[in-house]
C-alpha cells in the first residue's frame, strides 16, 4: 500500500506510468457518477433555480457529455496536453479533468496545493490524543505520513461510562494519496458511529465490513486491526486482513494473526475475535506496513522480525520508550532512503501489579 513522497504534485500524481486509462474497476463506478449528475443537471435546465444563470448547467452538461464522450472513445483519463494518464485520485475526485497535474496553470496548481494542505489539516484533526490513560493501560502512537495526506488510520475511543471498555483501530486504506486518505476519513466516521452504538467487536467489523463494501467501489479496501481493552486487563482483537500484532510479553513476543479478509472485498466477510488477558509491563504494539517494508539501501526489507526484536527489549517500558526505540531502529536500518509509505505505530501497555495471565 505504498504513498507517494511529500510533494502536492507528487501525492496527487498516482498513477504509474504506461498506464493509458483507467481500470476497469474504477470506469464503471465513475460513468453512473457521471450518467447520475447529467440527469441532474438537465432536471436543473429545465427547471432553474431563481438566481442561477442557466448557461451555467449548459456549460457544466456539456463537459458531462464530452466526458462520457471520452469514456465512449476510451481516452477518458489520458491527457490533452501530453497524452500521459491523469492521476487517478483526481480522476475520482473530479471526472471532468482533461489535464495531468504537470500541465496545470500555476494558478491551478497553487490552488491544488492549498487543497492538499487544507485536507492535511483536517486529517490531523480528527487524530485521537497522542497520549491516553485508561484504568491500567497507557496507550501511545507515532503516525508519520510519507506525503501530505496519508491512507493510514489510528483512533482511540473511550467509552462513554467508566464501566465500558476503551476502542483502539489501526489500519491501513489500499491506494494512494487523496482518495486514501477520503477513504480513511470515511472509516473514522464510520466506526465512531459504529463504537457509538455500543455493539461488539466482531459485529462491528462485520457491520463496518457491509458498510464500506456498499460506499465505496469496486477495488477498495482496507486493512484493520479494532480491538477493546478493559480497566482489568482483559483484551479483545480482531484483523481484518492487518499484518500480525505483537503481544509483548515477559516471555517473548507472540503473533496475533489476522482472522479474516481486508474491509471492502466481500459484503458477506464475517470476523471473529480473539481474546486475551495481560500481564502487568505486557504491551500490545501495533504498525502498518510503512513499517515492516520499509527499505534500506540494498533493498532489503525491514521486517516483522526485526520490529519483534525491539519491541521485545522493551518489555515492561512506557510505550514512548518502546516507539522511541523501535523508530530509531527503523530510521537507522533504512538511513539515506526516503520514506515511501505511511508510518503508524501504536503501544498499548498495561502498567498496574495486578496482571493476570494470557489466554484464549
Amino acid at each position: 500500500m505504498q504513498k507517494s513522497d511529500g510533494s502536492a504534485a507528487e501525492t496527487a500524481r498516482i498513477s504509474p506510468t504506461g498506464e493509458r486509462a483507467m481500470a476497469e474497476v474504477t470506469e464503471p463506478y465513475l460513468r453512473e457518477q457521471l450518467e447520475k449528475r447529467r440527469g441532474e443537471l438537465r432536471h436543473a435546465i429545465a427547471s432553474p433555480a431563481a438566481g442561477v444563470p442557466p448557461a451555467l448547467f449548459l456549460q457544466l452538461l456539456r463537459e458531462v457529455d464530452a466526458a462520457l464522450e471520452r469514456m465512449n472513445q476510451g481516452t477518458f483519463g489520458i491527457c490533452e496536453a501530453c497524452h500521459d494518464t491523469i492521476e487517478k485520485d483526481r480522476l475520482i475526485s473530479d471526472p471532468l479533468v482533461r489535464l495531468c497535474i504537470d500541465h496545470l496553470t500555476s494558478d491551478e496548481q497553487r490552488a491544488l496545493e492549498g487543497d492538499l494542505e487544507l485536507a492535511s489539516r483536517i486529517q490531523r484533526g480528527l487524530l485521537p490524543l497522542a497520549d491516553v490513560r485508561f484504568g491500567d493501560w497507557h496507550i501511545q502512537y507515532h503516525y508519520g505520513p510519507a506525503g501530505l495526506v496519508s491512507g493510514d488510520y489510528c483512533d482511540l475511543i473511550s467509552p462513554a461510562d467508566s464501566g465500558g471498555k476503551l476502542t483502539f483501530l489501526l489500519g491501513d486504506v489500499a491506494g494512494k494519496g487523496v482518495a486514501a486518505s477520503l477513504l480513511m476519513t470515511h472509516l473514522h466516521a464510520m466506526f465512531r458511529s459504529l463504537c457509538a452504538s455500543g455493539i461488539g467487536i466482531s459485529q462491528m467489523l462485520d457491520l463496518g465490513n457491509r458498510i464500506f463494501c456498499e460506499s465505496t467501489f469496486a477495488g477498495q479496501y482496507a486493512t484493520l486491526i479494532c480491538g477493546s481493552i478493559a480497566a482489568n486487563g482483559e483484551l479483545e482483537i480482531a484483523s481484518a486482513g492487518h499484518l500480525p500484532a505483537l503481544h509483548v510479553g515477559k516471555h517473548g513476543v507472540e503473533q496475533i494473526n489476522s482472522t479474516s479478509l481486508p474491509l471492502g472485498m466481500f459484503s458477506s466477510t464475517r470476523y471473529t475475535s480473539h481474546r486475551a488477558r495481560l500481564d502487568a509491563g505486557d504491551a500490545l504494539l501495533l504498525y502498518t506496513d510503512g513499517i515492516s517494508e520499509a527499505r534500506n539501501r540494498a533493498g532489503a526489507e525491514y521486517g516483522v522480525d526485526r520490529l519483534s526484536l525491539i519491541a521485545g527489549e522493551h518489555h515492561n517500558t512506557v510505550p514512548q520508550e518502546m516507539l522511541t526505540a523501535c523508530l530509531k531502529d527503523l530510521r537507522s536500518f533504512s538511513s539515506g532512503v526516503r520514506q515511501a509509505d505511511d508510518q503508524t505505530l501504536m503501544a498499548i501497555h498495561r502498567n498496574d501489579a495486578a496482571g493476570l495471565g494470557v489466554g484464549e
